[in-house]
């Protein structure tokens, strides 16, 4: 018989008393169901990683190791985001597990999901993506805005899958490979998929939260859409230089036609004309520069080199 497989959960917290006594109920019992029919080891875990919060959510885990050590939890220094708390717990687990499945804490992913995981798993597949199969409960303006930044990003070259968030497993080796990369600006989303190997997706129907307030309000989402696109992609900088290219033409063709209109003598102050051109071209050079300004801060921390996070405390 083939040695069970050590599967590690990886949830990122951040200000999650509310909902974390109900996700790690939860989980516990997908854990129990797992073990007690041989489909993973027992001495799988189901990691917290305590992202700076300012509530009771490190006392919460803390609570539940002792408890049950089938629960583990990692205490970063400070608020490091979403994306690096996630780092900060994969890389933490990549040695001690043969797999890790990352899930958000607010119980918008379906936790059944796990069992095809697992099976994707045994069939080979390092890299396993959890994919929405709709967003019927989504309102108009999240299901249209998370659309369109998808169609965006595949539009611009960013090799990304389609409705899928930061909901999947990755083999240890896969892990291993993903610590190679060494961008500040993480986009995980985005990295994953360049990490190569055997992949699979498997389709879930995504819940409501369970408790608490959302972590990514719109400006942080904006914030997060903006840096998935520049890190990955170079073609806004090429269109904006399109776009120069564009005007520039369009000048030297009025440039002719004013020319070819003073010849004819027909010649009239066009105050309008002038005040709309002046806006039109500013405009477009302040969105010009704003967009190269963008990639020059990602170079400018990329150089810096600063460290994705601190832990604090492990307890595992």
């Amino acid at each position: 018989m083939a040695e069970l497989k050590k599967i590690f959960m990886v949830i990122p917290c951040f200000n999650e008393e509310e909902v974390l006594p109900e996700t790690s109920k939860r989980l516990l019992e997908k854990y129990e169901f797992l073990i007690e029919n041989k489909k993973i080891s027992e001495d799988s875990k189901i990691v917290f990683v305590d992202d700076g919060s300012r509530d009771k959510t490190w006392q919460i885990i803390s609570d539940l190791h002792e408890k049950n050590d089938i629960f583990s939890g990692v205490k970063l220094s400070r608020n490091h985001g979403h994306q690096g708390a996630l780092l900060a717990g994969l890389m933490t687990v990549k040695d001690k597990c043969d797999a890790a499945i990352s899930m958000d804490a607010d119980l918008q992913d379906d936790i059944n999901t796990i069992d095809k995981f697992v099976e994707k798993f045994d069939e080979g597949c390092e890299i396993v993506y959890g994919v929405r199969s709709s967003r019927k409960k989504d309102t108009f303006f999240k299901r249209f805005t998370a659309q369109a930044f998808y169609k965006l990003m595949l539009f611009l070259g960013v090799e990304i899958i389609y409705n899928h968030a930061d909901f999947r497993l990755m083999s240890s080796r896969a892990i291993e490979v993903l610590s190679q990369f060494k961008e500040v600006n993480l986009f995980l989303r985005g990295i994953v998929p360049l990490v190569g190997f055997k992949t699979d997706t498997v389709t879930y129907e995504r819940n409501e939260r369970f408790a608490g307030e959302s972590k990514y309000p719109l400006k942080k989402m904006i914030s997060f859409a903006v840096n998935g696109i520049t890190s990955f992609s170079i073609k806004p900088i090429r269109m904006v230089f399109a776009v120069g290219v564009i005007i520039f033409i369009c000048s030297i063709i009025m440039l002719i036609y004013s020319f070819i209109v003073w010849l004819c003598g027909k010649t009239v102050a066009g105050w309008t004309t002038l005040v709309i051109s002046i806006w039109a071209l500013g405009g477009i050079q302040l969105l010009s520069l704003g967009m190269i300004g963008e990639y020059i801060g990602k170079i400018y921390k990329e150089v810096k080199a600063r460290p994705l996070y601190i832990i604090e405390e492990v307890i595992l």
